[in-house]
Formats: structure tokens, C-alpha cells, sequence
């Protein structure tokens, strides 16, 4: 590739795709939604397009758009998902490069068991482990678990959710989930690299001097560890998280390696600003956080425009799509435009959520990333390198643990 700056590019899977109409299209392939076949497929398709990584969403409610109050007994949308680690653990053995970043929610999880699952896909997935970190502040998630209330947040739009001030119950639930990716992490660091010795002779399996406590003690919860899964291939997974406003990207300026964000086309520097401003707050030590852009696509194809096939679409849902990400139409041309663009503003990646999912990622990998390779802006074949290596993050990352290793 010619450029300095390397092009990161995801994409992010959410069931039939990001508009609740998307599973009548007649690719969508609605009976087989709850099918292993289906996300392998998906997955296979995203590596066939050298894509960085595929991000899985979930929720523990049924899937709602979170921007409209909807009918809770409609039958007109899916109601349904499948376990975001579970399917990416399905995904693993039937990949060898692309990044594996399921959603797991924060709030209703235990971090003890979110560690050992993740170095675990880490494992099964020979480094291509990810963590989106969820926050989960609805009623409806709280009462399936009755251990807290959780009063809930009306649905409101995107600008008056982004300009308000958040309830207190919010701004808990995004602390409590701060201190689960501190635990998480320094569980997945409670091993040393060669604690599991496996030494038969001296009937030896473990060198418990490298196994570590992690003693932590929180507002929310503790946890002593050490974990029972031993450090995962890249020593730290990789942890991400969504976010539009300042508490949002504190968190992940507190404890992620990349933050996607949803810029307007006229906005990118203001969003990359506050990003920068949200880590100055938290004093964010060691790699700076990357930041990614999120766009929901609808692009051309031979057949129909995409911006047709948005209209179509919202008239069989009866009404507008509305999103948190910006809403591309067009061509892959005029999408590779605005990626460049916002490339140069200074955003490190892009990741693209497919309106329909398997029609729209077949034109991301058929059409635009052919696309970005003419422009010489997107790699012709994958590196030989794990999940944190592909998206330029440090690969031997140190053990806070360890030896002569500072402390976190």
C-alpha cells in the first residue's frame, strides 16, 4: 500500500442487518438466521474481503430500536438473537485472519467469567479475540436478572440523548463498567507467560510463582482471582467500546484500545477532539486509543440504488430508519470518497454496518474494497499477525504481573 497511515476496515454484524426490515429482503435467508451456517457464511465473506475484523452485537432483551418506542408485541421485526460469544466461537475454527469482536454487556455479567470467556475465544481463535463492552441500562435487561432496578431510559433522539445530562444510575453503570475491564484485564495478566510449565517429569504443570492475585476492590464489586484460564495468545485480547458523548468516551479512554464513534460528515474533527479530551481527563497512559468511524451502509448495486432500497425499506417497516451513525446511499466510489476524507481528518479505521447484512456486505467486499485497493489504500492480503497486530497495536504487550514489569 502506498500510504503512510494503514487502513483499517470492519464491519459490524447485528442479525438479519441494521434495518428492522432488512430480514424480508430475499437474500436475507430468515430461516436460516439462527443457524451456525448463517454467521460462518457471513464471517467467510468478510474474509474473503481482507476485512480487519467483524463486530457481533447482542443485548440481553430482545432486539428494540433504541430510538423509537415500539409495539412490544409486534411481529413485524425480529425478536430474537443469538449469544454474540457463543456465535463468534462457532465462527473461529472456520477463519484464520479476521478479528473476532462479540458484545458482551458489563452490567448483568460477571467480569470473572467474561475474562475466562474471551481468553478462551482468544485461544480458540489462535489470537483474534475481541471485546465490544457493553453497557446495559434498561429495565426490561435488569428484570430478567432481579438482583438490581434499574429505572430505565426513555426513547429519545439521537441529539437529545447526546445534549442531556445522564441520570446518576448512568453514570454508575458506566463506572461499574470501568472497573469490569480493569478486572478483566488483570485477569487475563494473572498468568504469567509460561506459568503452565506442563513439565512431566517433575510432575509439574504450573509454576505457581507466575500465578498472581488480583486483589480488587471496587465500589461495585471484588473479585481476588487469579483467573483459571492461563494468560491468552495476545496476552491482552482486544477491548473496544461504542460511544457518542463525554462519560461514554471516558470509559473507553479509561480501558479500550479503540472506540468506534458516529461522525456526521461535517463533525469528524469536533468528535476526534473530544475523544483526545476524554483521555486527557482520565490521564490515559500507554497506546493512544484509536478511533474508528461507524457508518450504516445501503450501497448501489447492479440491480437497485441503495438509496431506493432504503426507501423501499422503510416503507415495509412503515417508517424511517433512524441511527445513532451516519446513513450512507450511494455508490462504493462515493463511500471510499467520504472514508478517505475522514481518513485524512485523522480517524484511525472505519467500521461499516451493512443495512441488509449479507446483501450489503457482498457489495463491502465485491465492490468497495476493490475499490480502496485501486486507491491503493487497502492491503491485497493479510499479514501473518494476530488480532492486535492486524490493527497496529503493540503485539508483545507486557504483564503487569511480571517481573520488572511496572505496575498498572
Amino acid at each position: 500500500m502506498s500510504q503512510s497511515h494503514p487502513f483499517h476496515l470492519g464491519v459490524a454484524l447485528d442479525g438479519a442487518g441494521w434495518h428492522p426490515a432488512s430480514w424480508r429482503e430475499p437474500n436475507s435467508l430468515p430461516q436460516e438466521l439462527f443457524s451456525g451456517a448463517y454467521w460462518t457464511g457471513l464471517a467467510a465473506a468478510a474474509e474473503r474481503g481482507l476485512l480487519d475484523f467483524l463486530t457481533i452485537e447482542d443485548t440481553l432483551a430482545a432486539p428494540t430500536d433504541p430510538y423509537v418506542a415500539e409495539d412490544p408485541d409486534a411481529t413485524d421485526v425480529v425478536r430474537a438473537r443469538l449469544d454474540a460469544h457463543l456465535v463468534a466461537a462457532r465462527i473461529a475454527p472456520q477463519t484464520q485472519h479476521l478479528g473476532l469482536i462479540p458484545t458482551i454487556t458489563t452490567t448483568h455479567t460477571e467480569p470473572f467469567n467474561v475474562s475466562k470467556a474471551l481468553a478462551t475465544l482468544d485461544y480458540t481463535s489462535r489470537g483474534r479475540a475481541g471485546w465490544q463492552v457493553k453497557v446495559s441500562p434498561s429495565q426490561q435487561e435488569a428484570s430478567h436478572f432481579g438482583r438490581r432496578t434499574i429505572p430505565g431510559l426513555n426513547k429519545t433522539g439521537r441529539e437529545a440523548s447526546a445534549n442531556s445530562e445522564p441520570p446518576t444510575f448512568v453514570r454508575d453503570l458506566f463506572d461499574e463498567a470501568a472497573d469490569v475491564v480493569e478486572v478483566v484485564r488483570r485477569l487475563w495478566d494473572s498468568w504469567e507467560d509460561g506459568a503452565d510449565i506442563r513439565d512431566v517429569e517433575t510432575r509439574r504443570f504450573i509454576d505457581r510463582d507466575k500465578l498472581h492475585y488480583v486483589d480488587f476492590e471496587g465500589r461495585f464489586f471484588s473479585v481476588r482471582g487469579p483467573s483459571i484460564t492461563p494468560r491468552p495468545p495476545q496476552g491482552q485480547p482486544v477491548v473496544t467500546a461504542l460511544a457518542h458523548r463525554d462519560f461514554a468516551y471516558e470509559l473507553a479512554a479509561r480501558g479500550a484500545d479503540l472506540v468506534f464513534v458516529t461522525p456526521t460528515e461535517t463533525n469528524g474533527s469536533r468528535v476526534l477532539a473530544d475523544v483526545a479530551s476524554a483521555a486527557d481527563r482520565v490521564e490515559r497512559e500507554g497506546e493512544r486509543l484509536r478511533v474508528y468511524a461507524d457508518v450504516l451502509v445501503f450501497l448501489d448495486t447492479d440491480g437497485e440504488l441503495g438509496a431506493d432500497r432504503l426507501r423501499r425499506l422503510d416503507d415495509a417497516a412503515g417508517r424511517e430508519l433512524v441511527s445513532d451513525a451516519t446513513v450512507f446511499t450511494g455508490s462504493a466510489a462515493e463511500l471510499a470518497d467520504r472514508l478517505e476524507a475522514w481518513q485524512q481528518e485523522g480517524f484511525d479505521g472505519f467500521r461499516l454496518r451493512p443495512g441488509v447484512a449479507v446483501d450489503d456486505l457482498r457489495s463491502i467486499t465485491e465492490a468497495l474494497v476493490p475499490e480502496l485497493q485501486r486507491r491503493g489504500l487497502f492491503r491485497t492480503e493479510y499479514p501473518d499477525t494476530s488480532l492486535r497486530g492486524l490493527l497496529g497495536l503493540a503485539t508483545d504487550v507486557p504483564n503487569r504481573y511480571a517481573t520488572g514489569t511496572p505496575a498498572a
